[in-house]
């Protein structure tokens, strides 16, 4: 379990869902485990968010729910709401609960203007 240890963080807060729109990305995220900490808030909206907030266009959510410590590692899928769309846009990713934070296997998005954004 060397996610919980071995993680980057995403600290920035234009990445919370609160934030106006710009037109930023993560197309060319490297593959990995990531934390939402600090600034960012502590883990990814769990509904479907406006489009053109976290400084995108189309904004990332998680669709499933979080997992819960007992679950371990599973798999879900990130949701790009775009347009009139929630789901414009898809990537499938790993979630683990650490009790005190989540963390996240992400790779980059299927396309620019597209980012995993984040909440309290």
């Amino acid at each position: 379990m060397l996610e919980c240890q071995n993680y980057g963080s995403l600290n920035n807060s234009d990445r919370k869902i609160t934030s106006g729109r710009c037109n930023y990305c993560d197309r060319g995220i490297d593959s990995g485990w990531f934390r939402f900490e600090g600034s960012a808030g502590t883990r990814m909206p769990t509904s479907c968010p406006p489009v053109q907030r976290c400084n995108t266009d189309a904004t990332g959510w998680l669709n499933g729910g979080h997992p819960t410590v007992a679950d371990g590692q599973v798999s879900r899928r990130v949701c790009f709401h775009y347009g009139n769309k929630c789901c414009h846009w898809a990537r499938n990713i790993y979630a683990r609960n650490y009790s005190s934070y989540y963390v996240y296997y992400l790779s980059g998005t299927p396309t620019c203007s597209l980012r995993y954004c984040s909440t309290d």
